[in-house]
C-alpha cells in the first residue's frame, strides 16, 4: 500500500470543534489562486510586483555574514526599537522609550497579540467596516464579541460615522479597532475623527488598536494623522506598523507595535509565547537601513504617481472612481457594467478579462453588497499598462 491509499479499517481521528467555525481560506488566496490560474494581472491580494531596494537587501546580507543569526531579544534588536522611537517621535512628537516598542511577526501578528492581552471571555470590540478580515477571528479567538459600525458611504467617500460608534459602546467594552490609511477604502481619518474618538472613549476604560501600516502612504499633501499625534489617545492605545508595507517586502513579515509601558508589559506576556522573537539579521539590516528617512519620507509621492497613472487609465472606463486619499488600493463601482454580485463580478473580470480584483464584500461580515471591487496599484507601470488595456475592452 503506498502512502496515497488509506486502509478500509483505518481509525478516523477524534473530532475537533473548531475555534473558528465560519471562517474559510481568505478572499485573497482565493482570488490570487484564480488569477495564477487564469493568467491574470493580480490587482487583488496588496503587494508590490517590484523589488525593494537592492541596498536594503545588502544590509541583512550584512547582518547574516556578520554572524547576527541568534535569537534575538525577546523584544526585538534594540537599535531598531531605537530607530523606531526616534522616527515615531521625529514624524508625530510622541516620545516612546525603545522599551515600549516591540518587534513583531508583521502587523497581524501584532494586532492578534494585542487583542489577544486584553479581551476576555465576555468583552466587546468594535471594529469598523468595511474591516480588514483578520480583526474578527482574532477577537473570536480571544473569546469576545466582534461589534460591528458600518461606515458612511458618500461622494466624498468613505467617513466614519462617530455618534454610531459612541451608540455602540456598552459597559462591556474593552477596545476600538482603527485603521488608518483604510484598507479596503483609501480614506484616511483626519484631526476631526481622532477628536471624536477621544471624546467617545475619554473617561472609560476602553483602549485603542490602531492599524497604521500605511502611515506612509498618504497623498496630496494631506498628512497621516497617527494616534500618535494625539497624547491623550496614545495614553491607551497599541499602534500597529510594518516594515513589508514601507519598503516593499511584505514576504518578511516584520512589524513593530508601540504602546505605553502598562500596555507594552500584557502585550509581551503574549508575543513572548506565540512567536517569542523575530527574524534576527533582518532587524539589524533594517534597523541600518533606517539610518537614512528618505525611503519613507518619499514613498507618498512614488505611490501617488501610480495612483494617478491608474486612476487616468481608469477615468474613460465605465467604472466609477472612488477617493483615494491613502494605502496603495483603488475602490470603484462597477454597476454600468455588471449587476453581478461582488464576488461574482471579481471572480468574472479575473477569469474573462484577466485582471484580478477582490470584493469588497468580503470585508463585512454578513457580506453587504455595494457594487464595489478593489485592486491595488503597487505595481510596475508596465504590470499597471497591462491591466488598464484589458480594463479598457469593457
Amino acid at each position: 500500500m503506498n502512502s496515497s491509499q488509506h486502509s478500509s479499517n483505518e481509525v478516523p481521528p477524534p473530532a475537533l470543534h473548531s475555534r473558528l467555525p465560519a471562517v474559510g481560506t481568505t478572499v485573497f488566496t482565493r482570488m490570487s489562486m484564480l488569477a495564477a490560474q487564469a493568467d491574470a494581472v493580480n490587482l487583488g491580494q496588496g503587494f508590490p510586483d517590484f523589488p525593494c531596494d537592492r541596498s536594503l537587501i545588502d544590509a541583512v546580507t550584512g547582518a547574516m555574514q556578520a554572524d547576527c543569526n541568534q535569537y534575538p531579544p525577546m523584544s526585538g534588536v534594540p537599535a531598531l526599537r531605537a530607530a523606531i522611537a526616534a522616527k515615531i517621535a521625529t514624524l508625530y512628537g510622541q516620545q516612546y522609550g525603545i522599551d515600549d516598542i516591540t518587534i513583531t511577526a508583521g502587523a497581524t501578528e501584532g494586532l492578534t497579540t494585542a487583542i489577544l492581552c486584553c479581551v476576555h471571555p465576555g468583552d466587546e470590540v468594535i471594529v469598523i467596516e468595511p474591516v480588514y478580515d483578520s480583526y474578527v477571528p482574532a477577537i473570536t479567538l480571544a473569546g469576545g464579541t466582534a461589534v460591528c459600525v458600518q461606515m458612511d458611504m458618500r461622494a466624498s467617500g468613505y467617513t466614519v460615522p462617530w455618534a454610531k460608534v459612541a451608540a455602540a459602546v456598552t459597559s462591556r467594552t474593552r477596545l476600538i479597532v482603527i485603521n488608518t490609511p483604510h484598507n479596503p477604502t483609501g480614506s484616511i481619518l483626519r484631526g476631526s475623527d481622532m477628536h471624536a474618538l477621544s471624546d467617545i472613549v475619554r473617561g472609560t476604560n476602553i483602549l485603542v488598536l490602531s492599524d497604521e501600516v500605511y502611515e506612509h502612504m498618504v497623498y496630496d499633501g494631506q498628512r497621516h494623522e497617527s494616534v500618535c499625534r494625539h497624547p491623550e489617545l496614545a495614553a491607551r492605545a497599541f499602534v500597529v506598523s510594518s516594515f513589508g508595507k514601507t519598503y516593499h517586502v511584505t514576504g518578511w513579515k516584520v512589524g513593530y507595535v508601540a504602546a505605553p509601558p502598562a500596555l507594552t508589559a500584557e502585550f509581551r506576556k503574549v508575543h513572548q509565547y506565540n512567536v517569542f522573537s523575530v527574524n534576527t539579521p533582518m532587524q539589524h539590516g533594517i534597523a541600518s537601513y533606517m539610518d537614512d528617512p528618505q525611503p519613507y519620507l518619499q514613498l507618498p509621492a512614488f505611490y501617488q504617481r501610480k495612483r494617478d497613472l491608474f486612476r487616468a487609465g481608469l477615468a474613460a472606463s465605465r467604472f466609477e472612481l472612488l477617493p483615494a486619499d491613502g494605502t496603495y488600493f483603488q475602490c470603484v463601482r462597477y454597476e454600468k457594467i455588471s449587476t453581478q454580485t461582488e464576488a461574482a463580478f471579481a471572480e468574472w473580470l479575473t477569469s474573462e478579462i484577466k485582471v484580478a480584483a477582490i470584493p469588497v464584500s468580503a470585508f463585512y461580515r454578513h457580506g453587504i453588497e455595494s457594487g464595489i471591487v478593489r485592486f491595488c496599484f503597487a505595481k510596475q507601470d508596465a504590470t499597471l499598462a497591462l491591466a488598464l488595456a484589458r480594463l479598457a475592452t469593457l
